[in-house]
């Protein structure tokens, strides 16, 4: 019993990160899923439950397999399975399953992505990206910068930025993000012994 007990427990927290991973509100939530913005609170604070009603079309909205909302053990397939994300275009591989901390993505931007000067947004989190192909126009601030395959840039989230794919090909980018403020620990070069 104290298994089960411990698995409900986890669920809150792991629909929280999913929401924010996703940079979705409570109230875009609810309306996407009919669930009330109160009862989707209490279900990531841990004061509510889940039921199988409940989470059935969570796990349709953050387009993950129910047994990813509520942790299932592992089969035993070493391989990665990645379930792409459209959003507005964009494609994001979730490279990393765990709830929290650092995680990483693979976004491909398609050729001259979004259309439109973008508005710089803002938000909790560090983030750091590398570019594998492509170009990625990076608005930061009053700063832009176009990184080209092999560059990498790192920034706090609470500078006002933008992503743009200026050229005719696809952009590839891995991203790291981490809320709150975790940065992520870049060894130069090894230390001499």
């Amino acid at each position: 019993m104290d298994d089960l007990e411990d698995v409900l427990q986890a669920v809150g927290p792991r629909l929280r990160a999913l929401r924010q991973e996703h940079g979705t509100t409570l109230a875009q939530l609810s309306k996407g899923t009919g669930i009330s913005i109160s009862t989707l609170s209490r279900l990531e604070s841990g004061q509510r439950k889940p039921t199988l009603e409940l989470l059935l079309p969570l796990a349709r909205a953050h387009q993950v397999q129910l047994d990813e909302l509520i942790g299932a053990p592992v089969t035993g397939d070493p391989r990665v399975h990645l379930r792409p994300i459209k959003r507005n275009g964009m494609t994001i591989l979730p490279l990393s399953r765990r709830a929290g901390g650092i995680q990483a993505f693979k976004q491909i931007y398609p050729p001259g992505w979004p259309g439109y000067e973008p508005e710089q947004q803002v938000h909790e989190g560090y983030e750091w990206l590398y570019v594998l192909s492509g170009r990625l126009r990076l608005l930061l601030g009053q700063h832009e910068v176009i990184l080209m395959p092999g560059e990498a840039a790192e920034f706090d989230t609470h500078t006002p930025h933008a992503f743009v794919n200026p050229g005719t090909a696809p952009t590839e980018v891995l991203a790291l993000f981490g809320f709150q403020g975790e940065r992520m620990h870049v060894r130069a070069r090894p230390t001499a012994k």
